[in-house]
């Protein structure tokens, strides 16, 4: 065998083994936890045969504690390019079977790289997370490589969309990756994120708690809102991930992709002229009309288990991807909270980030009242919903629904934050309040000064009817020009796609400035 043959040997060798991460040994107790590798996520995420791999022969440079005596190709994380559905990607994941998957100055370097590439190239970059946390003998270079990390997520960000996967243990400076990135997806019963685990919980402050209850998928995608999707299994949250792209586009200077669709432009659904109840304290499924306006019935949300009283996701409208924001009456009526505010600002400013058209579909009785609201600041956290849509320069459309009452009708896409085009349904009530509350105070020192029960109870009536007739409808609203027009529900499909393609040319500039200063 010659020398050339000889070194050709050695690398195939050499590749196998680095491809082998901590060994098979390793590798099974992996999968006896029901995880996968960290290269057998890569290849359920990419195209088969498109992933290329960087830096598979790095090692790490420590000599403490004895760990110049146990050196891995590749230490712990997996990196590089590849396509999904043809597009490029930017991927790292990290892998728990060489050293618990810790991170190392070496393995953060490898991760930069990617991430620097992804921004200098333009394109998404997807993290798959399943780590012990810091390298604990490197220690000071360890938490040097998060901040390196940290830096890249944040210059990345708004520039090239960001997601990360959470497939394992994500605790410690290691969350604060994630809670950088875009989109942030968990499995259920098999990962888990918090910045102290449940035995320094128990040390600290007494309380007993595990790893699930404190950090797991479950708590994070309905309770806390820091996980956008939980996930069954692995497979599941990867093809999740896969679907997320096929909305998004590859960067800031571009727009998502566009899906063909025969679902015609003209369908109209009957079943929107009668969705409304008679009376304006019945609630009735948003879903059900999200579905019957995009194309094929087909919405991917977006945060689905977290403030349900708003829905947010994506969906294509003859062909474009477009955001969607719409209040749901079945929970909470619809109303406006802390954790709906916080919601749906967000994606309205990842819309607006990466070229988005946002469609917003209101019916909103106002700001939820009480305490707990005041004191966890509902005033700054709903004014960071409106920030978001008075900030957003992408084509925006609102249709109202049915209630749309007070602040809270300012802070939904309305026209004075530059909305452009505003419809609203015949059932639409748009003003500061509903008849009741505003009959309250406009009459109530009348009203109670009448004796007779009867008398009272007919002037209360009588107002409210007044009321009503002025305010509770969309025409005093559309002749002041707030709205473009009342349109037919059957319609709205129509008239949506009508108005976004007449946005496509829009150009808006915001006021040259380093940075705003949203109130966080």
């Amino acid at each position: 065998m010659s020398i050339q043959q000889d070194k050709i040997k050695e690398l195939v060798e050499r590749r196998a083994s680095a491809r082998m991460g901590g060994g098979q040994k390793r590798i099974d107790a992996q999968h006896q936890k029901g995880k996968l590798t960290a290269r057998e996520r890569l290849s359920l995420l990419l195209d088969e045969g498109s992933f290329e791999e960087f830096d598979m022969f790095v090692q790490h440079r420590c000599t403490n504690f004895g760990m110049e005596r146990q050196h891995f190709d590749g230490d712990g994380v997996v990196t590089g390019q590849g396509t999904i559905d043809g597009r490029l990607v930017y991927v790292f994941a990290q892998d728990f079977t060489v050293s618990g998957g810790s991170l190392s100055k070496t393995m953060a370097e490898k991760i930069c790289k990617v991430m620097d590439m992804a921004l200098r190239n333009g394109a998404p970059c997807i993290g798959l997370n399943d780590s012990g946390g810091a390298r604990i003998q490197e220690g000071i270079d360890a938490l040097a490589g998060y901040g390196d990390i940290f830096e890249r997520n944040i210059l990345a960000s708004g520039v090239v969309p960001q997601i990360s996967g959470i497939f394992g243990p994500c605790a410690g400076g290691a969350v604060y990756s994630p809670a950088l990135t875009d989109f942030t997806l968990m499995v259920r019963n098999s990962s888990y994120m918090f910045l102290t685990g449940p035995g320094v919980v128990k040390q600290v402050t007494g309380e007993t708690v595990t790893q699930e209850q404190l950090g797991g998928a479950s708590v994070h995608a309905s309770r806390s809102g820091v996980a956008h999707f939980a996930a069954d299994s692995e497979e599941e949250g990867i093809a999740t991930i896969r679907e997320l792209l096929s909305f998004i586009p590859q960067n800031n200077l571009s727009t998502a992709p566009e899906l063909p669709t025969s679902d015609p432009v003209s369908r109209t659904e009957d079943i929107l002229n009668e969705i409304i109840p008679d009376s304006p304290n019945k609630s009735y499924d948003m879903y059900s009309v999200i579905g019957a306006i995009v194309d094929d019935s087909r919405f991917f949300e977006v945060h689905r288990d977290f403030a349900k009283n708003i829905i947010v996701g994506f969906a294509h409208m003859n062909g474009q991807s477009v955001g969607i924001v719409a209040n749901q009456p079945k929970v909470l009526a619809g109303v406006l909270d802390i954790n709906a505010s916080r919601k749906a600002a967000r994606f309205v400013r990842f819309c607006d980030a990466f070229n988005i058209p946002l469609v917003t579909l209101v019916d909103v009785p106002g700001f939820l009242c009480g305490t707990q609201q005041e004191y966890g600041a509902i005033i700054t956290n709903g004014a960071k919903l409106l920030y978001a849509y008075g900030e957003a320069t992408v084509p925006k459309v609102t249709v109202t629904l049915r209630k749309s009452y007070g602040g809270a009708h300012i802070v939904m896409s309305c026209k004075q934050l530059r909305g452009d085009i505003n419809y609203a349904w015949p059932s639409a009530n748009i003003a500061v309040m509903g008849a009741d509350g505003a009959v309250d105070v406009l009459y109530g020192k009348e009203i109670k000064a009448e004796t007779d029960p009867e008398r009272q109870a007919a002037m209360a009536a009588a107002r409210k009817q007044e009321y009503n007739d002025l305010f509770c409808n969309p025409y005093q609203a559309a002749q002041k020009g707030y709205i473009e027009d009342v349109i037919e529900p059957r319609n709205t499909r129509f008239r949506v796609i009508r108005a976004l393609e007449s946005l496509r040319g829009k150009r808006q500039e915001l006021p040259a400035r380093k940075h705003d200063n949203l109130p966080l």
